[in-house]
């Protein structure tokens, strides 16, 4: 399997379909960032794109080519937040009566997360978000996570352990 650098350099030397494996490689981690800071999914697939299109006109400003997925998290996290400012979401009052509104419906695309879960790996320290999406969306390795995001093995793996320990207060917390 070819590494990040190797694509991005295969990339930047015109090798388009080399920038579309780093795009399946990492769309469902850009897609589920997004999501989380939209809560909408087509706007999460607006800002995505925006992201992959982003990122590919400015992969030239990649200084650290093994550094790509920790870039392009960044990347997609800002262009998400552009997409939800232009997008005000609205609801007509008379559809949402006093139910408040389903979140279950802006869950992952697996549909193994509940609203619930996906709520609380929201409220978690952004650099446990990153680690736990590339491990459980992307179902990256350990080890792979800590090249993307630059950090040791040992360090993302404390990262995990700490995001599931407070994955579980949360949803512990949330049980009637």
């Amino acid at each position: 399997m070819e590494s990040d650098r190797q694509l991005v350099q295969s990339a930047l030397g015109g090798d388009r379909p080399a920038y579309a494996r780093l795009v399946g490689r990492y769309q469902r981690a850009v897609f589920a960032m997004a999501l989380k800071v939209t809560g909408d999914r087509d706007a999460s697939a607006d800002a995505s794109q925006n992201a992959f299109v982003a990122a590919y006109e400015n992969l030239h400003r990649l200084q650290h080519a093994e550094a790509f997925g920790a870039w392009l998290l960044v990347i997609a996290r800002r262009e998400a937040v552009a997409v939800a400012r232009a997008r005000p979401r609205t609801v007509p009052l008379d559809a949402m009566g006093d139910r408040p509104p389903d979140v279950s419906e802006h869950a992952p695309v697996d549909g193994d997360a509940s609203g619930a879960v996906f709520a609380a790996l929201g409220s978690l320290p952004e650099h446990e978000q990153q680690v736990v999406m590339l491990r459980y969306f992307d179902e990256r390795p350990v080890a792979e996570i800590a090249a993307i995001t630059g950090r040791s093995v040992g360090t993302v793996t404390k990262q995990i352990s700490r995001a599931l320990s407070r994955l579980r207060e949360r949803l512990n917390a949330e049980r009637p």
